[in-house]
């Protein structure tokens, strides 16, 4: 079966979809033998979560209305806290945060850069979008990383709203104008390819590109399904 990213970096389109019975099956799929070292797993997270906040404080900046940044501080606290119980795990296995989230902030930073938006719903929905995912992502991955360290981590990545709040934004926004729909609709499949590859990077692969496949698309196949299902929401097209 094709990988999800054999072709070129995917800019306008995100792949085709199963249907939802056979993606629900992805919630089962073991990402185990794929998941990186633990100092690797929570540095990547670590970095990640780092850029999150840039961008949500970015997008608070530059809003007009107070609803809006107060929706946005309140998405940047729930970032932080995740954040901060990451550098907790760190301090617990004794390792130097500078020294396991550097290796990763190029290819995080360059990824902030190619999602960031060039106007503000733009950058409101490419938190709403990469965010979402990409919690999805390492909530699935830390079941493959070894003792309570993934628990934990799950744990803490699904507690607080970072959703709802960019959801509301939008929302408004796009009844207030509905001709944003057509064009964040646009915008966030654009967003899907890197945020996908972005995702796949974090994966320790083996030289049988053939199984690590079959272990990976049954499990963005269902990542897709709920990207779709937050753009549904927002009567928008995934």
């Amino acid at each position: 079966m094709a990988s999800w990213f054999r072709r070129s970096r995917p800019r306008a389109e995100a792949p085709t979809l199963t249907p939802r019975d056979t993606a629900a099956a992805a919630l089962r799929v073991d990402l185990g033998e794929l998941a990186p070292a633990p100092d690797v797993f929570l540095g990547h997270c670590a970095a990640l979560h780092l850029t999150f906040i840039e961008q949500l404080t970015a997008a608070m900046a530059n809003a007009t209305r107070v609803a809006d940044k107060d929706a946005l501080a309140r998405a940047v606290g729930t970032v932080l806290d995740r954040y901060r119980v990451l550098a907790v795990e760190l301090e617990r296995l004794h390792l130097d945060k500078t020294d396991v989230m550097q290796p990763h902030m190029a290819g995080v930073e360059e990824f902030k850069r190619r999602t960031e938006g060039g106007e503000w719903y733009e950058q409101v929905a490419s938190a709403h979008v990469t965010i979402g995912f990409l919690t999805d992502f390492w909530i699935r991955l830390s079941g493959g990383v070894p003792g309570e360290l993934g628990q934990r981590v799950a744990e803490a990545l699904a507690e607080g709203d970072v959703q709802s709040p960019l959801h509301r934004i939008l929302e408004r926004a796009i009844a207030a104008n509905p001709r944003l729909s057509s064009r964040l609709a646009l915008w966030s499949r654009r967003l899907v390819g890197d945020t996908m590859l972005q995702a796949r990077s974090a994966l320790t692969l083996h030289a049988d590109s053939s199984r690590d496949e079959a272990q990976i698309e049954p499990v963005f196949t269902e990542l897709i399904a709920e990207h779709t299902r937050r753009m549904d929401r927002l009567g928008l097209t995934a």
